[in-house]
């Protein structure tokens, strides 16, 4: 599944401010429902993934962005990670003592107390990039924005949405970031009242149009920063993308001594799920040891 314009990245004329409207479209549903997630935690993994859908449009370079969060509250773990092409994976973990039927709702109440790491992949000959924050705010989005500015020292407003539908799961986000002055200029009172004028302007967009389908990026992006010389971008396609393959799985069992694999066989073969796809791959012990000989 690809939605053609999922990012439509948009900047401020002659202002410090650039932004990626997000929207998931009928991705977000694809993706959330291969889990067997409750409401709330599905709900955190559309936003968790429209996030990560803007961070890594940003990318001026093949790659990938990723997002991991570990706390001690219901919700043990949650990763979301997008390549620069626009594939989109997730999952989450919960505890094993965790109440599936009567979950917290906010981001905070489910994570508890942990950290977020984003975590920049730029291939297997570059080095990674990662910054690590403890969770701190009520929100995904206000621990996101946490993050850039304690960890990057960047200014960043976001907001994220999902909701589930009559026609399933939605998803969307809008992302503002500051510009920084080129050259090591000092920041002007202009720039600072025009970076403050699009926040204010931001905060007025609803869920509703957000994750209306009826409503076009163009328009949306006119409707809220018209007045302030907006320039659209190019429009970015996303997809469902997992990166797990038979192959890849094999080469990790291949590194288990032969007795460990021996007590991983179940009914004549070892079996291997992925967490994002759930996708199983099977293989029999005599197949791993041709691999291994």
């Amino acid at each position: 599944m690809v939605v053609s314009g999922g990012v439509m990245p948009f900047y401020l004329e002659r202002s410090p401010v650039r932004g990626r409207l997000v929207r998931l479209g009928p991705l977000a549903d694809a993706v959330l429902s291969r889990h067997d997630n409750p409401d709330a935690v599905s709900r955190l993994g559309g936003e968790a993934l429209a996030l990560v859908a803007a961070m890594v449009s940003a990318l001026k370079f093949k790659g990938a962005f990723s997002l991991q969060v570990k706390g001690d509250g219901p919700v043990s773990m949650l990763v979301a990670d997008a390549t620069d092409s626009g594939d989109l994976r997730f999952f989450a973990r919960l505890r094993e003592d965790a109440d599936r039927d009567a979950l917290p709702g906010t981001a905070k109440e489910l994570l508890g107390d942990g950290y977020m790491a984003f975590t920049i992949d730029q291939g297997p000959d570059m080095d990674r990039h990662q910054g690590i924050v403890d969770l701190t705010g009520t929100t995904l989005a206000d621990m996101a924005m946490n993050y850039f500015q304690t960890s990057e020292q960047h200014d960043c407003w976001i907001r994220l949405f999902c909701t589930k539908s009559a026609d399933g799961w939605k998803a969307g986000a809008l992302v503002l970031e500051r510009i920084a002055a080129e050259g090591g200029i000092e920041t002007t009172e202009q720039d600072e009242d025009a970076w403050e004028t699009a926040c204010t302007l931001a905060e007025t967009v609803t869920e509703q149009e957000i994750l209306d389908p009826d409503l076009s990026n163009e328009r949306l992006i006119h409707r809220l920063f018209g007045t302030l010389d907006v320039r659209l971008g190019t429009p970015r396609a996303l997809a469902y993308g997992c990166r797990c393959n038979r192959a890849r799985l094999a080469s990790v069992l291949e590194t288990f001594p032969d007795d460990d694999l021996d007590h991983m066989v179940e009914n004549g073969a070892i079996t291997m799920n992925c967490e994002f796809c759930n996708v199983g791959f099977r293989f029999t012990r005599d197949e791993l040891g041709a691999r291994s000989a």
